[in-house]
């Protein structure tokens, strides 16, 4: 926390510049009304145009008509700019409407206020309970002596098989109602939290989209080179530290068995006479539902992330016109130059305000045409038209080359790509290769290596010897994994 760094902090990030802001109690009360109250991950444009306006319109019948005097698009509008960025502004696939979103920022600089109100009861034994079961998880999940690990599991079975006595005994060990309390109140706090930390996952996930696309925008090396970054970036997001500990969350909360685990004992929990006391908002019950569709949305960013960096593996463009690539090009950096300091004035500009319609009823009836007479004269001195180009297009079958691989699969747990091409030579040249890889890439129980590299050889139709040196693939049996695992 230097100085410098804090100056910038206060000029340029959306959490500070909110809390600076005039307006900071309209913007705050309406978001966390809106969107983190209720939970509500994305709105139309026209149902949060409509909410705002029932809020303005509440807010000067009782502080005036001259408050807040613009139209609230224009202030939905301001919120969403780059300069502000307390909202997101988007649109989802299949829509022409702009949705919105709060920012991660937004929601920090909401929680910090929140966080401002004094609080009924503070609990501390339950937080250090936390800490010493994570300090205990991690002693022992790093732990690479075996006899260390198994004493340490004869220690606890000691204490259980203890407590199974005392329990024989009539030794009933209960938490009394400060414990509960404390105890209920972190569980909210966790799960508010949690819920808070979906929108910065899917945050995180669009910024590493958005490198990704910037360096592949900003390439100029040849197409091997490039082909071959993609293929390593294909699973960069999801492999990344936060896409693992999201998917890992993701199987954990998709077992059906940890759901119904989860609704019993929170009913349970909720049934209890000191958490009664605490009057819990009774949507806690519910939490694991809204854990899932949030999960859901940050799922579907995750999918459509990777998809949209596939498409680049189908740019047809290298193929067709060089000089279009180029122009491509120079506008993305243009782009990307633009991009922190925009043009001011008029972008663009259209000639009509309203569309040209073209109304069924004002079409001309049909007219059958006439019937052509066609005379059968015959050409002489035809030139010959070379075809050849038309039958030199390649198109390569994946689904044969699926079918070889689950054949091999049938008869070995696994084979690498060298094997299989051991097999079956390569016919078609690199494309034929770089459907194996897609296959791969689409293939959950396959394996692509970066570390190794293997050298994969063929003859082109010219009776030349191709190599290629690429990522070691293994394609794998199958295994069905065992889901809900403890």
């Amino acid at each position: 926390m230097e100085y410098r760094t804090l100056v910038t902090m206060r000029q340029n990030h959306p959490t500070w510049r909110l809390l600076m802001a005039d307006h900071a109690p309209l913007i705050v009360s309406f978001l966390f009304d809106t969107f983190v109250e209720p939970n509500i991950r994305s709105l139309a444009q026209s149902e949060l145009v409509a909410r705002l306006d029932d809020y303005l319109y509440s807010l000067r019948g009782n502080l005036g008509e001259d408050v807040f005097p613009r139209e609230a698009a224009h202030y939905l509008d301001a919120w969403a700019s780059d300069e502000h960025a307390w909202l997101r502004k988007y649109y989802p696939a299949n829509s022409d409407e702009p949705h919105y979103d709060i920012t991660p920022a937004t929601e920090k600089a909401i929680d910090w206020l929140t966080s401002l109100e004094q609080r009924k009861f503070v609990g501390t034994e339950s937080r250090l309970m936390t800490v010493f079961e994570l300090l205990h998880q991690l002693a022992e999940g790093t732990e690479t002596d075996p006899w260390t690990r198994i004493a340490e599991l004869e220690r606890r079975k000691t204490e259980i098989d203890a407590e199974i006595r005392r329990l024989r005994d009539g030794h009933i060990y209960l938490l009394d109602s400060t414990r509960i309390k404390e105890r209920f109140l972190q569980i909210s706090a966790t799960a508010r939290e949690l819920l808070s930390d979906f929108r910065e996952v899917e945050q995180n996930f669009r910024n590493l989209d958005r490198e990704v696309r910037e360096r592949i925008a900003t390439w100029d090396g040849s197409k091997g080179e490039l082909l071959e970054k993609i293929f390593g970036e294909r699973d960069m997001i999801a492999d990344s530290d936060q896409g693992k500990s999201f998917r890992a969350f993701w199987d954990f909360l998709m077992s059906p068995n940890r759901q119904d685990e989860l609704g019993t004992l929170l009913a349970k929990i909720f049934g209890l006479k000191p958490v009664q006391d605490l009057e819990p908002d009774r949507r806690m019950l519910r939490v694991h539902y809204d854990w899932l569709q949030a999960g859901e949305m940050a799922q579907r960013t995750v999918a459509r992330l990777s998809e949209q960096l596939r498409r680049y593996l189908d740019d047809k463009a290298w193929l067709d016109n060089r000089r279009i690539m180029q122009l491509v090009r120079e506008i993305e950096h243009s782009a990307l130059a633009l991009r922190d300091t925009p043009p001011t004035g008029t972008l663009a500009a259209i000639d009509e305000p309203v569309p040209n319609l073209n109304l069924s009823m004002g079409r001309a009836l049909f007219d059958p045409p006439l019937k052509p007479e066609i005379n059968d004269v015959p050409f002489e001195g035809l030139a010959d038209v070379p075809t050849d180009a038309l039958f030199n297009q390649i198109y390569v079958d994946k689904e044969r080359l699926a079918m070889r691989i689950r054949q091999a699969l049938q008869r070995h747990p696994k084979v690498s790509l060298s094997d299989m091409i051991a097999r079956h030579p390569i016919e078609q040249g690199l494309a034929e290769v770089v459907a194996y890889f897609s296959i791969a890439a689409d293939d959950p129980a396959a394996i692509i290596n970066d570390t190794a590299r293997e050298t994969l050889t063929w003859t082109d139709e010219n009776g030349a010897t191709r190599q290629a040196t690429l990522p070691t693939v293994v394609f794998c049996r199958p295994v069905t994994a065992a889901i809900g695992a403890g």
